[in-house]
């Protein structure tokens, strides 16, 4: 009988190991709780093993990370075009630009539809093809699909040089669903695009005594969301109330 109970509890076991093993193949397992099934043991630890062999080759090597990290620095050293263009005196950086745009997504207020966490993403990435290409903007009278060209071939060469595994198809995936404008994401990082440009443009305007009213012109009208449309008339409204202040002092 002592035979029979031990049999039955050992069963038990290795179902109750089996079903764990199904559900969770990463569980931390002792030797001890292996040791009434040695070949259940071998089997796992098997498993695990070619488990964190998959991890590791989809992952970036930490020679494709940094190559790729070292290639994003261009997005720290090369300035905006359209504030040279107003020779702004020390402009943001487009790393600058897109940091902004990140922390605007992570403080935004939640609303349906939207994962503000792929929104953080999204803005991290959506200007990254310019750490080849730089920041082509319609003054430079380069058309949009070679626009478009130049920066997808760019995008393509940065998820090569990553290593194209997981994370290459992620920066690829978010950046090409924001320049198609086809989620509800990029359509509020797209606002935020604008909404950072014309925030920046009134900062300079305060500090350096510039007219950048081209910006706000340029951005008006075009906002897709309602937080978006919130943020830019705010913008606006301590634009115009710095204005009418100014003007009353002149006069």
């Amino acid at each position: 009988k002592k035979t029979k109970i031990k049999k039955s509890r050992m069963g038990s076991g290795s179902r109750v190991l089996l079903s764990l093993y199904s559900s969770a193949p990463f569980l931390s397992l002792s030797s001890a709780q292996l040791r009434f099934k040695p070949s259940l043991a071998v089997r796992v630890s098997s498993h695990m093993a070619h488990a964190a062999s998959s991890v590791s080759t989809d992952n970036p090597s930490a020679s494709s990370a940094i190559d790729f990290l070292s290639l994003c620095h261009r997005l720290k050293t090369t300035k905006r075009a359209g504030w040279l263009r107003k020779d702004i005196q020390e402009p943001e950086s487009i790393a600058d630009h897109m940091y902004r745009m990140g922390l605007m997504a992570l403080i935004a207020p939640d609303f349906p539809g939207i994962d503000r966490d792929k929104c953080v993403k999204m803005a991290v990435v959506h200007d990254i093809a310019e750490a080849i290409v730089g920041d082509i903007t319609p003054a430079d009278g380069i058309p949009k699909e070679e626009k478009s060209r130049r920066e997808q071939e760019a995008l393509d060469h940065m998820c090569k040089v990553l290593g194209g595994g997981s994370r290459a198809k992620e920066v690829a995936e978010l950046w090409t669903e924001y320049e198609a404008n086809s989620s509800p994401e990029a359509k509020f990082v797209k606002d935020l695009d604008k909404v950072e440009m014309i925030l920046q443009a009134l900062e300079y305007e305060d500090e350096q005594g510039k007219d950048l009213d081209e910006f706000f012109r340029s951005t008006a009208g075009k906002f897709q969301t309602e937080i978006g449309k919130a943020w830019a008339s705010e913008i606006v409204s301590r634009r115009n109330k710095t204005k009418d202040s100014s003007h009353s002092h002149s006069t």
